[in-house]
């Protein structure tokens, strides 16, 4: 979309309901461009579980006082990470009263839910955070996960979830306590050596009634390194799988394919220090192309992308051992995967110890994808997949791959055209950890890619 133009987007939602958001896709753009979308359920049918008296979103962001293009280009010049971000709000720029510069402590910082004595409510939790995976929680208020990525859940209660960037988490909260204020807050999660903006956010659930000066119950929050929290809290995620919301988890696979991830270290000639930190998979650094790829596919365009990224890394190696501090160059190119029309694809994603092993939300567009299994340390294709969880594994269209993990995922590629496969921590994906599918055409027009409108903007 061009400066001071607009442009109206028309959706056509199938088969989803629940919450998710639109954000902007192009440099850290995505600090503040962002919005929820709530799909309610079809008239008549209702939720899986008691009607909630009300609804709330609750988005989860992370916000610079300087300009963030600015911040990128330094740390750009510099071949380094950009500086952190100052604050972690909610809702709206609010981060709270405990935060530091919320020095008058007045209800203009912090966004407060007032809650009915005995009603209970649909938070719709959204993690809009750049680069930060995140802890949130209500004091002496539990927590019960009813819907992740706008797929129901196996319903089960938790004192705090874990929410990655790019994810959105359903909880239902009764306000059965003593009335009075709870502070809701949070807080990243990082188990790995790497610096992140540890600041806390905090609103407040407020019952009818309790005047603002009553001090607000404080909570406590996993440990920002909590591994064991983070690994439990998403075993527990389960498919609904009913028969009016069944699970196809795809049994049969054509296409397997693994992806390493991994951090790197590139020769750079415009940046002070001579080298520059970036990122791959299977130790490729993607190139973003000049013209949209979709257009080049529908267009037939040569010379714009290859179809050729490997299925598996070239070279294997122990990838969760010791941290490798050597040889950390990547290739780099502007490279796809191919994939047949209606083909069932298995991908395992696999951290490895380059630099530092490293939790990776990992995203898929035009797709929700069956997390099949998941596991610390190698996988191993002989054994592993044993394990896979076939009958209800979660279903959700952004994943949280653990440091020194790998995740497996299955899905069905049907739904032709070219599709962006990227992590959404905005730092990674700026330095090239990101690739796309390009998925065929169908046998006839009602299962091809549809050409693009005539008001499209010209990329």
């Amino acid at each position: 979309i061009k400066t001071g133009h607009s442009y109206t987007y028309n959706i056509t939602i199938t088969g989803q309901r629940g919450t998710l958001w639109w954000h902007a896709h192009i440099f850290w753009l995505r600090a503040t461009v962002y919005g929820s979308i709530v799909i309610l359920p079809k008239q008549g049918t209702g939720f899986p579980f008691p009607q909630p008296y009300k609804e709330a979103n609750i988005v989860l962001g992370e916000w610079w006082n300087n300009d963030v293009e600015e911040v990128v280009k330094q740390g750009n010049k510099l071949g380094l990470p950009p500086n952190m971000s100052d604050a972690h709000p909610i809702n709206d720029g609010k981060p709270g009263p405990l935060f530091p510069s919320s020095e008058k402590r007045t209800a203009f910082y912090t966004y407060a839910l007032e809650v009915g004595q005995g009603k209970t409510y649909l938070l719709r939790i959204i993690n809009a955070a750049l680069n930060d995976e995140l802890f949130f929680a209500i004091a002496g208020h539990n927590l019960a996960v009813a819907k992740i990525d706008s797929v129901y859940t196996k319903p089960f209660t938790s004192q705090a979830i874990l929410i990655a960037s790019g994810q959105t988490t359903n909880v239902l909260v009764q306000a059965n306590q003593a009335p009075g204020r709870y502070f809701m807050a949070a807080r990243p999660f990082m188990d790995a050596l790497v610096s992140i903006d540890n600041k806390t956010a905090t609103g407040i659930l407020q019952y009818k009634g309790i005047p603002n000066t009553v001090h607000p119950v404080l909570l406590q929050l996993p440990a920002i390194n909590n591994t064991v929290f983070a690994l439990s809290f998403n075993a527990k995620l389960r498919s609904l799988n009913t028969a009016q919301l069944p699970a196809s988890v795809p049994l049969k696979v054509d296409r397997r394919l693994s992806y390493t991830i991994g951090l790197g270290i590139n020769q750079c000639t415009t940046c002070l220090n001579g080298t520059q930190l970036t990122a791959s998979l299977n130790n490729i650094t993607f190139v973003m192309p000049q013209i949209g790829l979709l257009q080049d596919h529908y267009f037939n365009t040569k010379g714009v992308f290859t179809t050729d990224f490997p299925d598996r890394p070239p070279t294997p190696f122990n990838y969760t051992g010791a941290p490798i501090t050597a040889n950390l160059g990547t290739k780099q190119g502007t490279r796809l995967s191919k994939l047949a029309f209606n083909s069932t694809v298995e991908l395992v994603l696999q951290d490895t110890n380059l630099l530092t092993v490293e939790s990776h939300p990992f995203n898929l567009h035009g797709y929700n994808f069956f997390v099949v299994g998941t596991g610390v340390g190698n996988f191993d294709p002989k054994k592993d997949p044993a394990k896979y969880n076939l009958v209800h594994p979660p279903e959700r269209n952004t994943i949280g791959v653990p440091a020194g993990c790998w995740v497996a995922i299955r899905f069905r590629a049907d739904n032709p055209g070219v599709w962006f496969m990227h992590f959404h921590l905005e730092l990674h994906t700026c330095w090239g950890l990101k690739t796309a599918f390009v998925v065929e055409n169908g046998k006839d027009s009602d299962h091809s890619v549809l050409p693009p409108p005539t008001d499209l903007p010209p990329c």
